[in-house]
């Protein structure tokens, strides 16, 4: 086994990619058909310096090491730059040599693209053979159709034998996105330890501030369509994090208004690439124009109106940039705990007390998140062990635990806190098996809204399948701690929900489409037997029913006043909640959902299956974009349906509650205050609103207001299952010894 230390230096007359003269080059390193290594990108330079190390193992040297560049497109696919072989087999042991390699194209041998200078030194290991593979995303040029959960939690590229060492020097710095730490490594030899990594390398995948960005508009985009118009929308990239916008039919002139975060990791800032498209149906998307943020240039804590000109395209795109300070986020050992130091835990309860109601009303609340052990897990290698970490995620804020090797009874011991910035969100934790030659393999996920949280209590969590449907093998303990200040919580619920960046993609599914139809067909049929009731009271079905009903619309219709129309709303939230809490709750457990969400599982397992042979035959039919529109209508349409009935069934208490104070204030205002003031200080709000405020992002309150409320779907997913003590290792162990 040898050392491979790699220095890679510059790049010297490339070759120009662009339309502009240049190329935003970066590297790659393989060796047996495997990459090993990539470079960061060097926007528009021909000539270009990395300065990058890196520090490979080699079983032999017969492999070359293979050195390829690219031109990065974003959105696009990469333009080959050329290539070249290091022949490993001429270079001298334990000596530093520079070297300077000629890029050429197999297919155009004569064409001169450039060279790369290096500096390498190999160097022979006898009897080490301590390693750390690092599992990063796949390359972001596939399409997220291809992307398994499991890759999301991967890899940007699939790296089967990538080492990082410390060599007797500083560590070699990981790109993109990958787990914080990697310690406590157990092999079957207890001296053999996975590599620890310092807290000065721990850092920098904790992101050290937030990037909030809007888009506003955009102005005299270029005409894709025929009609002379386009549908343009726009994708926004940050290293691994990415972001797109909803797209705007025809118009040139599209208006967004849109608000998302990035996380920023870098401490001089970074490039946000943009790119903009016009959406065809049924082929590829027409690209417009892209352009950059260069985040170094601007300063802190102020937001910055840009206008930016669309390269290799026409118009301008209008956007908001603020850069602020990390939010609370931290990764520690359980001997290191926020809320156990008394100082510590009176800083954040004074953080969030009610007297700073109107003191940064973004920050909600503080989680903390205890990851103690898991046990039974599901044997994932064929060893009949596993390798599990942890997967910890807030909305798109994303934590991991170090490894346990060789162990289906792990213990991780560690304590995570986020900044809540909207109480109704759910965490996730996820437990993966770390595989070197291939993406993570999924062990179970449990969702835990953290309005359901106890505080302190620490609880067994019973681990659940994919889909969140049904339980898996093993339950994960934690300790979850919330505190949160009511009344910021209550004004977030009524701005729109923060979106989820990694999202698996909608595809066409049978049962899916059958089970959104069912489900809007139950609430489209609430209505109509609401319909059949009055009907029958109009045709004195039952002569004492129509008595009481006519008298009772006489009754209302004498006295109607419109604040009684909140009021009615009020008494039913009333008397549901008297019922549920005298015992006489008449909710019913969706079986139904519940049965059809199993199903559903089982028709993706079978999916993944088949998709090799069907996939591509699949995707051909412009038909499955318009199953999946109708799919997402028919969800759409049932969610809103059902989160109206779960707000007056008290599933989510706090929101009821908020229900309750909102419509209590309705009645007031509609029985003080006449009709006509209402609407005219609502017609002048509206009117006057993009005067006032002419970048405000456009929203409904009572549509964000639901979009808390938990669909039926939902409320099954987020069930908490029941331990079975059988299935406890200890209790295993004692029945084997009685």
């Amino acid at each position: 086994m040898y050392q491979l230390d790699i220095t890679l230096r510059r790049g010297q007359s490339l070759a120009a990619r662009d339309r502009g003269g240049t190329s935003d080059p970066y590297v790659k390193f393989k060796i047996g058909g495997k990459e090993v290594f990539r470079s960061k990108i060097i926007h528009k330079n021909l000539n270009p310096v990395w300065e990058e190390k890196a520090c490979l193992l080699v079983d032999h040297l017969k492999e070359p090491l293979y050195i390829k560049v690219f031109d990065y497109d974003f959105g696009l696919q990469d333009d080959f730059m050329g290539s070249a072989f290091l022949d490993l087999t001429q270079l001298e042991l334990n000596r530093p040599t520079d070297v300077t390699v000629t890029l050429k194209d197999p297919h155009y041998p004569d064409h001169d693209l450039g060279i790369i200078l290096l500096s390498v030194v190999l160097t022979p290991k006898e009897g080490e053979h301590r390693e750390v593979t690092m599992l990063m995303r796949k390359s972001w040029k596939r399409s997220s159709k291809e992307l398994s959960e499991n890759e999301v939690v991967g890899s940007y590229f699939s790296v089967k034998s990538f080492f990082w060492r410390t060599c007797g020097r500083t560590a070699f710095p990981v790109l993109g996105f990958c787990r914080p730490e990697l310690q406590n490594a157990h092999y079957q030899n207890a001296q053999t330890q996975s590599l620890c990594l310092s807290d000065v390398h721990r850092k920098p995948h904790l992101w050290r501030g937030i990037v909030s960005i809007t888009l506003i508009e955009g102005r005299d985009l270029k005409a894709m369509d025929s009609n002379g118009l386009s549908d343009p929308y726009v994708k926004f990239r940050l290293g691994h994090q990415k972001y797109k916008s909803k797209i705007m039919p025809k118009t040139l002139n599209p208006q967004w208004r849109e608000q998302f975060d990035f996380h920023l990791y870098e401490e001089r800032g970074g490039i946000i690439d943009i790119t903009a498209w016009d959406r065809d149906a049924g082929k590829r998307d027409d690209f417009i124009g892209r352009c950059q943020i260069d985040l170094s240039a601007l300063s802190r804590e102020q937001t910055h109106k840009l206008e930016l000109q669309l390269e290799e395209g026409e118009g301008h795109l209008v956007l908001l940039v603020t850069l602020t300070a990390s939010a609370t986020v931290s990764i520690s050992d359980l001997s290191i705990n926020s809320l156990e130091d008394p100082k510590e835990r009176e800083e954040i309860l004074k953080r969030y007390s009610p007297l700073r109601i109107f003191h940064n009303l973004k920050d909600v609340g503080f989680l903390q998140v205890k990851v103690i052990r898991a046990e039974g897990l599901m044997a994932a290698d064929v060893t009949g062990k596993s390798d599990p970490f942890c997967v910890v995620e807030l909305n798109n804020d994303r934590l991991l635990t170090h490894t346990v090797y060789k162990n289906l009874n792990p213990e991780w011991n560690k304590v995570f806190t986020f900044n809540i910035k909207d109480i109704h969100s759910v965490l996730e934790v996820t437990v993966y098996d770390e595989d070197r030659d291939r993406s993570a393999d999924f062990l179970g996920k449990v969702a835990i809204p953290l309005l359901s949280i106890q505080n302190g209590e620490q609880k067994a969590y019973v681990l659940k399948n994919k889909q969140l449907t049904g339980p898996t093998k093993g339950v994960i303990y934690l300790e979850i701690d919330v505190i949160f200040n009511a009344v910021k919580a209550s004004l977030r619920t009524l701005i729109p929900k923060e979106q989820k960046y990694i999202e698996e993609e909608n595809r066409l599914s049978k049962q899916l489409l059958l089970r959104n139809f069912i489900r809007m067909k139950r609430c489209v049929m609430v209505l109509v037997n609401a319909a059949y009731y009055i009907n029958s009271c109009f045709d004195w079905d039952s002569p004492a029913r129509s008595l009481a009903a006519f008298v009772l619309f006489l009754f209302v219709v004498w006295n109607f006043e419109l604040y009684m129309i909140p009021l009615v709303l009020l008494l039913l939230l009333t008397w549901n909640y008297f019922l549920i809490i005298s015992g006489k709750d008449n909710r019913q457990r969706d079986t139904v959902v519940e049965d059809m969400l199993e199903d559903e599982e089982e028709e993706d397992d079978k999916d993944d299956k088949d998709s090799e042979k069907k996939g591509f035959i699949n995707k051909i039919y412009a038909i499955q974009e318009v199953c999946i529109s109708v799919q997402n209508i028919l969800d759409e349409v049932a969610s809103f349906g059902e989160r109206i009935k779960n707000t007056f069934n008290w599933t989510i208490p706090f929101l009821s509650w908020l229900a309750i104070v909102a419509l209590c204030a309705f009645t007031v205002i509609l029985y003080f205050i006449p009709l006509r003031y209402i609407v005219l200080v609502w017609g002048i709000n509206k009117f006057t609103k993009k005067l006032r405020s002419p970048y405000a992002i456009d929203n409904n309150e009572l549509l964000d207001f639901l979009s808390r409320v938990p669909s039926d779907v939902q409320v099954v997913q987020y069930q908490e299952l029941k331990p079975d003590p059988s299935h406890s290792p200890c209790k295993r162990k004692k029945n084997n010894l009685g």
